[in-house]
């Protein structure tokens, strides 16, 4: 019965409509939807199915610029989104579903114009999260 009720309720958060800007990032939305959304919801703001079985709190993901003063930290999300974090609520690497964003590595411009090396997948769930802020 709880798989039941955990299934439907994965449904529903993932039903969720975008906010309009985030649209323009249908593939980005879509890999958060798919690997993210069970913890922070298909929304991003920390309410998934998943967030009441974890051992600390699910961070409202649309509102990272606003903890940062009103600036989006382009390459500590990409950080934490890549696994290089080891982000500790993930029980180990994060994130989860770390398999999904490897194998297609490329090099982005980050801040100042140093060169980051990671995954195309990672830098589309980044961009995303750029477009969700409030």
């Amino acid at each position: 019965m709880r798989i039941v009720s955990f299934c439907l309720a994965l449904l529903a958060a993932l039903s969720v409509a975008p906010p309009a800007a985030a649209q323009e990032n249908a593939l980005g939305r879509e890999i958060f939807v798919g690997a993210c959304a069970g913890c922070h919801g298909a929304d991003g703001t920390g309410n998934g199915p998943m967030s009441e079985l974890l051992t600390v709190p699910v961070p409202d993901l649309t509102g990272i610029s606003e903890r940062e003063g009103g600036s989006f930290p382009w390459l500590r999300v990409v950080h934490v989104v890549d696994g290089r974090t080891g982000l500790r609520g993930h029980g180990g690497p994060m994130p989860i579903f770390g398999a999904l964003f490897t194998g297609d590595t490329v090099a982005a411009d980050g801040p100042e114009g140093a060169p980051v090396i990671t995954s195309q997948r990672v830098l589309d769930v980044v961009d995303y999260l750029m477009a969700i802020q409030r």
